[in-house]
Parts: structure tokens; C-alpha cells; sequence
């Protein structure tokens, strides 16, 4: 059964590591036959949440028209929903934790139900060798994906990945393309 996904990437590098994964994982779902849109959040412009509480209310996921809401359209019509992101000095990059952040309209426009069981993973990579880098970066997308009811099917965690390409000497590639198999 093909299935929609989204992909939301967080690297402004191109060729990156954390793209070369989500390359990866895309290559193999659309070879299963899976219809896959990506979003290269990190090259785009989304800016942090506004707390105005206004989601959904003048047509669109945010009030403040950047871009975010065509994201959040493709995550509410998504079957799945797939994160990928190197880490930044112990954390999420900044335009894709916009649009984590950003994901709160959801709730205040009563998407949640909406959104309920989609499936989801993350791959996420990082320049230094101690994997536990990565816990300050995972850890609220897991606690997300609690809230939305949504099937986190795997994680793709990657260290010692600094220069661009070095996933290619992991099995970090091999690993983001399994996920598909998954969804």
C-alpha cells in the first residue's frame, strides 16, 4: 500500500550528512512505491512560534505566513512523518526546532486527532564520537510523538560524522534506508 510521507530535513550544509541519510531513507521508500515529499527546513525560512494562539484560525496552520505552513499541510495529510538533522552544539538546529516548535498549532487549532497515528523516525547525526550527544536532540521529538499518538518505528543515530560525507564511511545509510521498510 503506497503511503504519503514527509521528510523535514534540518541541515543548512548541502550534501550533508544528515541529507545523505534522509537521501537515503528517500530513495528507499520511493522504491517501495511510497509517494515522499522532502523539506529542507534548514534552507528555508521558518521563524519560532509566536505563542498568539491564532493556529488554523485565518485558514492557515500560522498566522505568521512563512515556511512553515506549507509543512504543516503535508504533515496533516502525511502518513508518516520523518525527521532528519545533524546535531548543533548539543541540540536541534534552529530552523527545524521552528518547526517543532511551530508543530503546537496543532493542538491550539484541534488537529491532534488528525494527526494520531501517523507513523515516524529520526535520523540524526553528530561530529563528535560519544552517541549520548544525541540525547538532548531526540529526546523531545520522542516526548512529541508520545503527545501526538504517532508510531516512532526507529532511530537512526550516527556519530563521528564532522565533514561532509563522512556517513558514507558508517552504516549510517544502510540504516536510514531500512526505516522505509518500516513504515
Amino acid at each position: 500500500m503506497t503511503k504519503k510521507i514527509v521528510v523535514i530535513t534540518g541541515s543548512p550544509r548541502k550534501n550533508g550528512n544528515s541529507d545523505l541519510m534522509a537521501e537515503a531513507f528517500v530513495k528507499a521508500a520511493e522504491e517501495k512505491g511510497h509517494s515522499v515529499q522532502c523539506f529542507a527546513a534548514g534552507k528555508l525560512k521558518i521563524g519560532g512560534c509566536h505563542a498568539c494562539n491564532t493556529c488554523f484560525k485565518t485558514g492557515k496552520p500560522c498566522s505568521f505566513d512563512d515556511d512553515f505552513n506549507p509543512i504543516a499541510e503535508a504533515m496533516l495529510e502525511a502518513d508518516a512523518v520523518v525527521f532528519a538533522m545533524p546535531t548543533y552544539w548539543f541540540s536541534i538546529p534552529s530552523n527545524i526546532k521552528g518547526v517543532f516548535d511551530r508543530m503546537y498549532s496543532f493542538m491550539v487549532g484541534g488537529k491532534m486527532e488528525q494527526l494520531a497515528g501517523k507513523k515516524t523516525a529520526l535520523m540524526i547525526c553528530c561530529m563528535s564520537e560519544d552517541i549520548s550527544v544525541m540525547d538532548d536532540v531526540k529526546s523531545p521529538f520522542e516526548k512529541a510523538f508520545g503527545m501526538l499518538k504517532w508510531d516512532c518505528i526507529g532511530e537512526v543515530l550516527i556519530p563521528g560524522v564532522g565533514n561532509p560525507g563522512d556517513v558514507q564511511k558508517t552504516d549510517g545509510l544502510k540504516q536510514s534506508a531500512a526505516l522505509a521498510e518500516l513504515i
